[in-house]
């Protein structure tokens, strides 16, 4: 969505107008977010240390002797692909650093994993996945809207996916940034909305964000995906986009200098009030909801049993159990 194509009452600025000012404003966050999660990932596998495993003997989960991929790398090597197809550690390595796993959530009471995990990879081509994502995504947003709301969005859509997820999967490990990626999605679609009226090509924002959103879910419903992370995600970013993103464009005008003739209302309408205050609401009572729930040990798949779909739909090529 270009901040370009903002109407005004009495005409349109000139595209160029606004992205040759962005060229001014720097994204940092969102890099700096990239960079820990960089940081993290090289942790992950200087304490994974596979060539140590392999002589304590360590044994890949097809019961054969694993072999280190990329050897030459040292203490940073990949866990064989067996395990890991994804060049990355070991779980247990994972799990150590802080994965999303229901059993210690709730019965260890480490709550913190609902965060942790968010920073967490399950290797190399998940993390870059992820980071060429946020890189995408967030770098506009921030642009745009600021650090410090797109900094929440990021953080609490993370957060509300980590709750989804751990509410329906207990047998395996969750671990990657992919609910607060899904947020920020979330968030662009609501700002869309409650923002309609000052878009050109509305229709065409709209399809695009909603067929990447859709291809995105689409992928989740493969084995091995934590979809309810994203779905978790995206509903609360959406639900945030409604409460903290009502009016960026007017503060985004002002820091721009742009002429007058470009002018949008500083105050609320009725509905984004509406809106505000309907989102904040279910956003209070889904969060308050969901972790008494999760920390009370409840099943979520015995209240939805046709929820197991959203997250992995079994073929003749693969069974999700």
């Amino acid at each position: 969505m270009r901040r370009g194509d903002i109407e005004s009452r009495g005409g349109k600025p000139p595209a160029y107008a606004a992205d040759e000012r962005d060229r001014h404003w720097i994204s940092w966050l969102v890099p700096l977010f990239v960079v820990a999660n960089i940081a993290v990932f090289v942790v992950e596998m200087y304490l994974n240390d596979c060539p140590r495993l392999i002589r304590d003997g360590y044994f890949s989960s097809d019961g054969g002797q694993g072999n280190c991929v990329g050897r030459f790398l040292g203490r940073f090597s990949f866990q064989p692909l067996s395990e890991n197809p994804l060049f990355g550690p070991s779980s247990s390595t994972l799990e150590k650093m802080g994965a999303l796993n229901w059993n210690k959530v709730v019965h260890d009471h480490q709550g913190w994993r609902l965060i942790t995990c968010i920073w967490l990879h399950a290797g190399l081509i998940h993390l870059i996945a992820n980071m060429l994502s946020l890189i995408l995504i967030g770098v506009r947003l921030e642009q745009h809207f600021g650090f410090v709301r797109i900094g929440i969005i990021y953080l609490l859509s993370g957060f509300g996916g980590s709750i989804l997820s751990s509410l329906f999967i207990r047998n395996s490990i969750s671990v990657g940034a992919s609910g607060a990626l899904f947020g920020l999605l979330g968030a662009m679609l609501s700002e869309l909305i409650t923002n309609w009226s000052i878009y050109t090509n509305k229709a065409a924002a709209l399809l695009t964000l909603l067929i990447i959103t859709a291809i995105n879910l689409v992928v989740g419903i493969l084995p091995h995906v934590d979809n309810f992370a994203h779905i978790g995600g995206f509903l609360t970013g959406f639900l945030l986009g409604f409460v903290l993103l009502p009016r960026p464009q007017f503060g985004w005008l002002e820091r721009h200098n742009l002429p007058p003739s470009v002018r949008v209302d500083s105050k609320f309408k009725a509905y984004q009030y509406v809106m505000w205050v309907v989102s904040v609401a279910l956003l209070v009572a889904g969060f308050t909801v969901g972790l008494v729930l999760l920390f009370r040990g409840v099943n979520a798949y015995d209240r939805c049993h046709w929820c197991r779909y959203l997250s992995c739909v079994p073929t003749s090529k693969w069974n999700c159990d």
